[in-house]
């Protein structure tokens, strides 16, 4: 069949990038499987194993569409109703009550009951990006891997869980000195900032790292660093919210909104088995496990049915800026 898959921003993604990352997983995956694909993207946008068209927000977008397109994929709103069958993902989260269409899709189980859905696809990572992880190696510091400007996200509550248990932090997507979301400057020569790291670099770092901290204060839809870090053998330590009970089972990591609880459990981080994390991520988290999921929702679709029985809503608006912790 032929995809057409639809965001609002450029391709690829070089260094930080969520959504980007994901369709382009996606589509080389459905490449291989002999479908074509067709990426409707921002301008600036390049692709080396299918083609690229740009997403003129100034056109009605149903005019933008190939002919031969057979179901469409959004990742991002668009300015009219699509006329061929279609799903659309929603990456993040909101905060206010809408109708949404019942053709949404979700990121995790979690993501999905919020809005009284359970339509969802996990995020699944592509391994020939990360290479082969060294399982063996010695080991000597723990990580925290996200955007540290984001509050909600707690590189704060990681810089003080990682000062309790004694292990140096290397933190990838902050700086020592951020003033873009209120004035934080990190003091302590126990934390290595990295700034925004991609491909090879960020690879590196976390293949020498112990341990993912990720003390999140929100409902997190998904979480692509989870399944990052575990992939290269590092247990993840974080909040019990959004998908993270969903993905981070007992056996490769520890859930608590208690930084104590989380301290003492990271007393035992060597006990954890390397190599059982990234088989986990490679039976369940993999754009081959994505791709057959979205496979059956374009069939679906194709075959005029709605994914959901009634348009999902989110069902409760979160009125506390951050979850406890």
């Amino acid at each position: 069949m032929h995809v057409l898959i639809v965001n609002n921003t450029v391709i690829p993604a070089l260094k930080y990038g969520g959504t980007e990352r994901v369709i382009w997983w996606l589509g080389k995956e459905l490449v291989k499987r002999g479908h074509k694909v067709t990426y409707m993207v921002a301008k600036g946008s390049s692709c080396p194993f299918t083609n690229v068209i740009e997403l003129n927000t100034d056109k009605p977008f149903n005019e933008l569409v190939p002919a031969d397109v057979d179901v469409i994929h959004l990742n991002h709103g668009v300015n009219e109703t699509p006329l061929k069958p279609f799903i659309e993902t929603l990456h993040g989260n909101i905060n206010h009550q809408q109708v949404l269409h019942k053709n949404l899709v979700f990121v995790s189980a979690n993501h999905a009951a919020r809005f009284g859905s359970d339509i969802f696809v996990h995020n699944g990572i592509d391994p020939e990006d990360y290479g082969k992880p060294i399982l063996d190696n010695q080991r000597g510091y723990i990580h925290f891997l996200g955007d540290a400007a984001w509050r909600v996200k707690n590189v704060r509550g990681a810089i003080k869980i990682a000062a309790k248990v004694k292990l140096p932090l290397h933190v990838v997507g902050g700086v020592r000195f951020n003033v873009t979301q209120g004035w934080r400057f990190t003091f302590s020569p126990n934390v290595t900032f990295h700034g925004m790291k991609g491909g090879a670099e960020k690879n590196q770092i976390i293949n020498q790292s112990k341990a993912m901290l990720f003390p999140v204060l929100w409902h997190e839809p998904f979480g692509i660093a989870i399944v990052e870090s575990l992939y290269f053998g590092c247990p993840v330590f974080g909040t019990p919210y959004g998908s993270l009970p969903e993905i981070v089972t007992k056996e490769v990591g520890f859930l608590s909104n208690q930084s104590d609880e989380l301290v003492n459990a990271l007393q035992d981080v060597d006990s954890y088995n390397r190599q059982a994390c990234h088989d986990y991520v490679m039976a369940h988290f993999t754009s081959v496990q994505m791709a057959d999921k979205y496979l059956h929702f374009y069939e679906q679709v194709l075959n005029g049915n709605c994914l959901n029985k009634t348009h999902p809503q989110l069902v409760k608006v979160q009125t506390e800026k951050f979850l406890p912790f």
